[in-house]
């Protein structure tokens, strides 16, 4: 039997084509203003805390592809009700994520590297359940990327902690995530 469909084809050739246009430019074409000031307060943050441009580069580069091909696969109706539901609890999961990284930010001492971590995990599974029959072994490679880094506890630490170099960014970050939630995009 032919299996042939050009739906098919226009979609691996337009998640691939995100793919390759996933640089910072790009990324401001398909992320609002707010949530690019984000990006760029994880990647100056990721920058500091690794000492090293380039692995901040990749990371934030991961995000940005791993959220572009999600939003192609939800926009293109891709999700079976399964799947629909596993994005469903993720967006949930984010949505819980970003409110207690505020509540960290806003009420002194009440950091806990623990929880932190073990939501970014929780938000990883599920991500990864949601698109594990839409998205190449490399997807799965950058989602493990990104939340293995952002659920690391020593940049959790380092980020919540007393450092005068990471409150700045970590006040925009706040503020920015503050706004979104206000405006319903997380």
């Amino acid at each position: 039997m032919d299996t042939f469909s050009t739906k098919n084809l226009a979609l691996q050739a337009q998640k691939k084509l995100m793919s390759k246009m996933a640089t910072k430019t790009m990324a401001n074409m398909f992320i609002d203003d707010t949530s690019s000031e984000v990006l760029d307060e994880l990647y100056r943050v990721t920058k500091e805390f690794t000492r090293n441009r380039k692995e901040a580069q990749k990371i934030i580069k991961n995000l940005i592809k791993t959220v572009v091909k999600l939003g192609v696969l939800y926009r293109n109706n891709q999700f079976n009700s399964e799947e629909m539901a596993l994005v469903e609890r993720f967006r949930k999961k984010v949505h819980t994520l970003a409110m207690t990284a505020v509540s960290f930010y806003q009420i002194e001492f009440t950091f806990d590297r623990r929880v932190m971590a073990g939501i970014l995990s929780e938000c990883c599974d599920i991500l990864h359940q949601a698109i594990n029959r839409h998205l190449t072994a490399k997807s799965h490679s950058r989602v493990n990327h990104v939340f293995n880094h952002f659920s690391n506890g020593e940049f959790l630490a380092a980020l919540y902690g007393p450092s005068e170099v990471y409150r700045p960014h970590l006040q925009k970050i706040c503020e920015g995530i503050n706004k979104m939630l206000d405006e319903g995009n997380l």
